[in-house]
């Protein structure tokens, strides 16, 4: 059996069980998730009370559109013997530093690096006729021990598997329906808001997707905290890119396949409405790795196997901002940065191909979740 470095975990039940066994079974990983952000907020002038106080404000809306993800929030922290506060504050994280980066003009830069670089393929894109999708998670090195795999079974949606932080509800998530989900992490100039959805209770959200389609309509259809892009493929073979920012419907823009192709990395590809991008200041590596993906993914002149898609995840151009991100010397080790997880996912075989850290060194390994997803024959 292939060594991992991140725990797997299953659970199952209904949200109030399943998400109180993840947090007994996750309780030292969610621990170290839960310190690692008090100590990363810290470093931005944001004391562990205030961004609880902050995280709280962001309960009504929760509760009014996804009440049965603020039951699995109180699961999770049950489970992990810990105050509810502390995990809702994990999860909203993203609200929690953009808000103070945002408030002080030019200081985006101090704490904000890399993030994710991603690609959806459609099947004629593809070596094997499948749709792939694929993703490099980018964050701070000094929390890669909180990475876990979760295994979600359920009956009342579709099965789902994803690779997250402990404490989160769910990140790179492929599930039963056939729908792989990555996610890019973008900012303008219209964050930093106190109202709507948080970031990450949408990224679960869209993990109960059955549909490319349902992925558009969940996120237009209710007030969204913070900007996020979504990057879905589907086992029938549909590919988009969903780029968000605050508001309602009209900060949604769909980005169309080009050449069966879809990437994004972490600046807007349309300006938003109403708003600026501040990904020159914030993550002003996302463009070379970005104009990457473009010569190595869409541009590509023939169709693309897994093992070339995992050459163009361990791309070294700009080291070490690059699309396989390394830690920078010239930052404190606790601000160093570093791919946690490179993966690629099929979601007509149920196929988890998954490297545990930069995909340049990092063994790989295919997981079959086709019993587990309910894979039919593609």
């Amino acid at each position: 059996m292939t060594e991992t470095r991140y725990p797997r975990y299953r659970v199952s039940g209904d949200a109030a069980t399943r998400s109180r066994q993840y947090g007994e079974l996750a309780s030292l990983e969610i621990a170290r998730t839960r310190d690692g952000y008090e100590r990363a907020f810290a470093a931005k002038g944001v004391a562990w009370r205030d961004a609880v106080t902050f995280a709280l404000g962001f309960v009504p809306a929760i509760e009014r559109y996804f009440p049965e993800l603020l039951a699995e929030l109180h699961g999770i922290a049950e489970g992990a013997g810990l105050p509810f506060e502390d995990v809702l504050a994990m999860n909203c994280r993203t609200e929690i530093l953009w808000r103070a980066a945002t408030a002080k003009a030019g200081s985006l830069a101090s704490w904000a690096r890399g993030e994710c670089s991603s690609f959806a393929l459609a099947p004629d894109r593809t070596t094997d006729g499948n749709a792939l999708v694929g993703q490099n998670w980018d964050w701070l090195e000094v929390l890669a021990d909180g990475v876990i795999v979760l295994e979600v079974e359920r009956s009342d949606a579709p099965n789902y598997v994803t690779v997250v932080e402990a404490g989160l509800l769910a990140k790179t998530s492929l599930n039963a329906a056939g729908m792989a989900i990555g996610i890019n992490t973008i900012v303008c100039s219209l964050d930093g808001g106190a109202e709507g959805v948080p970031f990450h209770v949408l990224v679960r959200a869209v993990a109960d997707a059955e549909h490319v389609s349902d992925v558009v309509e969940v996120l237009s259809t209710v007030p969204r905290a913070s900007s996020g892009n979504y990057i879905v493929g589907s086992a029938d073979g549909a590919v988009l890119c969903v780029e968000t920012a605050p508001g309602d419907a009209r900060t949604v823009h769909p980005l169309i396949a080009s050449n069966g192709a879809v990437i994004h990395t972490n600046h807007f590809v349309r300006t938003p409405t109403g708003g600026h991008d501040l990904a020159a200041s914030s993550m002003s590596d996302s463009f070379v790795r970005y104009g990457r993906l473009e010569r190595t993914v869409v541009a590509a002149p023939s169709p693309l196997s897994v093992s070339e898609l995992r050459s163009a995840l361990s791309d070294h151009t700009d080291y070490p901002s690059s699309i396989c991100c390394h830690p920078d010397e010239r930052a404190d080790h606790a601000a160093q940065w570093a791919t946690l997880v490179s993966a690629i996912m099929e979601p007509a075989t149920r196929t988890l191909h998954l490297a545990e850290g930069t995909p340049c060194s990092a063994p790989w390994a295919a997981i079959d979740y086709s019993d587990f997803l309910g894979a039919t024959d593609a």
